[in-house]
């Protein structure tokens, strides 16, 4: 974007942040109601638009009414509910029960909201609301695009970043999420996250399916469920705010099946809290949840995992971020894993670097499973079905016995000294290596042609050392079962003139911090058995 771009995120960022340092709030405090007010402008931005689209429809008896603006995907504001009105608010009033009142209002008209909108607004001072609205109102109103909601994206990352751990579980950064649509492609079908957060697998994927000319919400139905209230709340405002509809429920995914999930979904996505203990197993025996077994080790991976697979139809896609000790654990975990190979559902492994995660610096894994492959029907998706038929050889079922593995640790754009993401031409790039895995076109819409130029010549998937590699079940088997990328992929050939110290270096540290991490959870996990052990001598 031009003057719609980075620079009014962050201007707005750096003044809201401004206005939160000067009150004494804790970002814990000041983010959910400022999510808010963006909520609120963007709500009325589209409205205004639907207004002037509307204007002329009605005629003889027939009045515009909220089932007109619904019908839009837009939400109805009440009059006293417009932005336009709490900003003419004079000094004198009480503008802090006045935006409870719109936020009633809007709830009101729009039933999905109900009790879902912030209204502590009355905590915050006359003065803070008024330049908090200022702010908000200062974003362009020629503003293309999505702006609007990548501006709430924006502050949703910032605030997850400025609250630490506590952030982390709701928000997951927007480029791995974006690869994991990329990689699944959910053009059409039910989507489920077990683990929603603040909602942006859903999100990514509405303008996933925007992007290639259909109309999210024909396409995709959206299913989530969450512990968390207040992140309850957060991905039904999320949902809101980009014009989605959704089923969001608050319940906890170990123990609660609020949509009868298994069998059911055509897409599953989702980024869950990794290494938990303490999960009572004994409430999950006999949970058809769980067809491979429950792991003996107290650590939740691979009940997610299971999750995960449990959930998806015959033809399912899932892809989800999970903890590299994943991908070679032991034990029952191995055990599990192997079942799960054996089952011809392991599609994907990605790995990716460190400080890509807000509330981490450790590295992870993409998994990508894919119950479709397994057969010779073509995958279910529209676009796939194309690509399959025109290509032939390429179906699913030519790729039963193996599983693609991909080495992404090396590509990256530094934001800054803490944090990394993907371009959206590296995201793509990344993407169309599973598309010429699976027989199908790669895309360009991001610029990323002469990136697969480099890389894929002949336009043909072919293994490159140090990028990416197809390995059979029997050399899967001969490393153990393990899917840590890294086993397969091997090493770039580099030269000598190439040679870069400080990218060296950097590399080296990233090794090392996840083997670090991998030996820390490994002492704990042996001083925790030894101590079991001498509690039963």
């Amino acid at each position: 974007m031009n003057h719609n771009g980075n620079n009014i995120e962050s201007r707005l960022w750096a003044a809201a942040d401004e206005l939160r340092a000067n009150s004494k709030l804790k970002s814990s405090e000041y983010s959910v109601p400022v999510l808010g007010l963006v909520f609120l402008r963007y709500a009325d931005y589209k409205f205004q638009a639907a207004v002037k689209a509307l204007t002329g429809q009605g005629g003889g008896r027939r009045k515009i009414g909220p089932a007109d603006y619904q019908a839009m995907g837009v939400l109805y504001l009440p009059e006293t509910a417009r932005f336009s009105a709490l900003i003419q608010l004079p000094e004198g009033a009480n503008i802090g029960s006045s935006i409870n009142d719109a936020m009633r209002a809007i709830e009101a008209e729009n039933p999905d909201l109900k009790d879902v909108l912030p209204k502590t607004y009355n905590r915050f001072e006359n003065a803070l609301l008024k330049e908090l609205l200022k702010t908000m109102n200062s974003v362009p109103m020629d503003i293309e695009g999505d702006a609007f909601g990548k501006i709430y994206e924006y502050f949703l990352g910032h605030f997850a970043m400025s609250e630490g751990q506590k952030g982390g579980e709701f928000f997951t950064p927007t480029a791995i999420v974006q690869l994991i649509v990329g990689i699944i492609e959910p053009f059409h079908g039910r989507i489920f996250d077990p683990a929603c957060g603040s909602g942006g697998m859903f999100v990514q994927s509405a303008r996933f399916v925007t992007e290639h000319q259909k109309n999210p919400g024909a396409e995709l139905s959206v299913y989530g469920q969450e512990k968390v209230a207040e992140t309850v709340r957060l991905g039904k405002m999320n949902l809101a705010v980009h014009g989605l509809a959704g089923d969001i429920r608050q319940g906890n995914a170990y123990y609660e099946d609020l949509h009868r999930s298994t069998g059911k979904f055509d897409f599953v996505m989702a980024n869950p809290p990794f290494n938990v203990d303490r999960v009572d197993k004994d409430r999950l025996r006999d949970d058809p949840r769980f067809p491979f077994g429950l792991p003996r080790t107290d650590n939740a991976n691979y009940l997610w995992i299971q999750l995960f697979y449990s959930a998806l139809s015959d033809t399912g896609r899932a892809g989800f971020v999970m903890a590299n000790s994943a991908s070679d654990a032991r034990g029952s975990e191995l055990d599990i894993r192997k079942q799960i190979i054996e089952a011809r559902a392991v599609d994907v492994m990605v790995a990716v670097g460190s400080n890509f995660f807000y509330t981490v610096t450790l590295p992870c894994t993409l998994w990508f499973l894919d119950k479709g492959k397994a057969g010779t029907a073509a995958p279910q998706c529209g676009k796939n079905q194309e690509h399959t038929a025109a290509l032939g050889s390429g179906g699913p079922g030519s790729r039963k016995d193996q599983v693609l593995f991909i080495d992404a640790r090396h590509i990256y754009r530094q934001i800054d000294r803490a944090h990394r993401d993907w371009t959206p031409a590296q995201i793509e790039f990344l993407a169309n290596i599973a598309r010429l895995y699976r027989g199908e076109k790669p895309e360009n819409l991001h610029d990323s042609a002469d990136l697969l130029a480099e890389y894929f010549p002949d336009g043909k998937y072919s293994d490159v050392a140090g990028l990416c590699k197809v390995s059979t079940l029997a050399e899967i088997e001969a490393q153990g079962w393990s899917l840590n990328p890294g086993r397969y992929v091997g090493v770039a050939a580099r030269e000598e003139d190439d040679f870069d110290f400080k990218v060296r270096l950097e590399e080296q540290n990233e090794e090392l911090e996840a083997l670090n991490a991998e030996a820390r959870e490994l002492e704990a996990r042996i001083a925790e058995n030894v101590a079991k052990l001498l509690e039963a001598a």
